[in-house]
């Protein structure tokens, strides 16, 4: 109805802008002036026949900063530093009287991803709806009980001040809280939903100092989004020794890539109908001297909060080179090495340069080489990188399927070669109907695609003949690790040792 609120020309202008975005699967801005008033444009495509367009009339004048401070407005009243200073009081008077309290920190999620894939000042505007209607909300409710102190901390972070100490009575309050949080915001006839993970520490058990006290609930929160719980995690002695253990891993994983300690263990991928070797795919492997083997998923997480995740996923290459000179001899010509990229690296501007520089080396063809890039990070990377690797001969690989969330239509026009399903999904398809529904449904998609489905985790013969009748040609897992030749299974030994 836009001819409804401009002239005839201004709405055939919007329009025309919101069909070049879908047409070009772009987002793009504009402004126009109508009556004497200044507006904004923002469209951006979501799919083959949508966009999200928004329109915003601006204030007087308006620039980049009267922008930000129009922003601002939206912010609840208490900042920061506010915050620590009621936050003080309240403990102050709390121990005074002897009265409970404790402190809830809520991580909001899913902000990352709409300022990636759709616009930031949108997402920003989503947290601060949200904040404004929980504020909202919990001022209307302080005739009944005790008011709450309430702030955003954070880009996405928020902290209560809670009269309680007991446990049942906290969840209670924050379930409250975190089910406002989740409730549906809708802009622009597009609903959003955020996802809140809460944290929560009491005073006198968990810290007595109110700094303190704000800290062990962040790191409650934490605990709560990394488990991707929507109960309420409490702070307890337990994470402060994860965390001091996490910084204790920094230390020694930084050592452990400049040393080369990191390696990569290899599983071979077969013909799932003759059992032949088409591949070897690499995962990381850390044998420490002192804690033995070090899973990825405790030490990669570190890696990417501590900016190392670049320089292992390079050292990695260089592995790569050594493990290829002497594991070719034992490969038929088109035997590939698989090579899984960590998701920072591959965001890097020049993760397409490294590659390039480590093809011109010479130590692996590129027709001999498959890049392995996860699901989410899929989602998140350039579609024209994705293409200019595709050309220096590389096969690139969508790994994970099933975790994220990836675009169809991106999956359609990437150049990409297969889509190899997440290997929770195939161990647990032997037994749950859920996960074996969804492993016929990704390779049904890779063939619709055009691409060819692989599967991680074949560990039976019954799951071998169950996901070739699926359309699934290739595959790893046990029960190929007899077929491995004896200088191969050698060479691993080396590597482990």
């Amino acid at each position: 109805h836009l001819h409804e609120l401009w002239p005839q020309a201004l709405s055939e202008l919007i329009m025309g802008l919101v069909h070049r975005a879908i047409a070009l699967r772009a987002s793009s801005e504009a402004k126009f002036s109508d009556g004497g008033r200044q507006y904004e444009v923002r469209l951006h495509a979501r799919g083959p026949d949508r966009a999200l367009c928004m329109i915003r009339a601006l204030p007087a004048a308006a620039s980049s900063d009267a922008l930000e401070v129009a922003g601002e407005r939206l912010r609840p009243q208490i900042d920061r530093r506010e915050f620590l200073r009621r936050l003080q009081d309240a403990a102050s008077l709390a121990t005074l009287r002897e009265k409970p309290m404790a402190v809830a920190v809520i991580q909001i999620d899913g902000v990352a991803g709409i300022a990636q894939g759709i616009d930031a000042k949108l997402a920003e505007q989503l947290v601060h709806t949200a904040v404004l209607r929980l504020s909202a909300e919990l001022a209307g409710e302080q005739a009944a009980q005790s008011p709450r102190i309430v702030a955003q901390i954070g880009d996405t972070l928020l902290a209560i001040v809670l009269d309680a100490s007991d446990h049942d009575a906290i969840e209670a309050s924050v379930a409250e809280i975190c089910g406002s949080l989740r409730r549906p915001i809708i802009i622009g006839g597009a609903a959003f939903q955020l996802t809140p993970y809460a944290g929560a520490a009491i005073l006198g058990r968990d810290a007595n100092a109110p700094a303190t006290l704000l800290d062990h609930a962040r790191a409650a929160a934490s605990q709560a989004q990394r488990r991707g719980s929507a109960a309420v995690c409490f702070f307890s002695d337990t994470l402060k020794l994860r965390s001091l253990a996490r910084l204790d891993i920094a230390g020694e994983l930084r050592a452990a890539i400049e040393n080369g300690d990191i390696r990569l263990r290899y599983v071979g991928r077969h013909d799932l109908t003759t059992g032949r070797l088409v591949g070897w795919v690499g995962y990381l492997r850390w044998m420490h001297p002192v804690r033995g083997e070090v899973r990825p998923i405790e030490f990669l997480p570190v890696a990417e909060t501590t900016g190392l995740a670049t320089a292992l996923s390079r050292t990695i290459l260089r592995c790569l080179q050594e493990d290829f000179a002497a594991l070719s001899s034992e490969w038929d010509a088109d035997v590939r090495i698989s090579f899984g990229a960590l998701r920072h690296h591959v965001l890097q501007v020049d993760f397409g340069a490294d590659i390039a520089a480590f093809l011109s080396s010479g130590a692996v063809p590129a027709q001999r080489l498959e890049l392995r890039i996860a699901e989410q990070t899929f989602v998140e990377h350039n579609p024209r990188a994705l293409a200019d690797l595709r050309r220096l001969g590389v096969r690139l690989v969508v790994d994970e399927a099933g975790r994220g969330l990836a675009s169809l239509d991106r999956l359609a026009r990437a150049p990409l070669w297969g889509l190899q399903l997440d290997r929770a999904w195939v161990t647990a398809s032997r037994r749950d109907e859920v996960a074996l529904k969804v492993c016929r449904a990704g390779i049904s998609l890779a063939a619709a695609l055009g691409l060819v489905p692989l599967a991680a985790g074949i560990d039976d013969e019954e799951q071998r003949r169950q996901f070739l009748a699926f359309g699934c040609r290739y595959g790893s897992g046990d029960i190929f690790e007899n077929a491995i030749p004896t200088m191969m299974k050698a060479y691993r030994t080396a590597l482990a040792d």
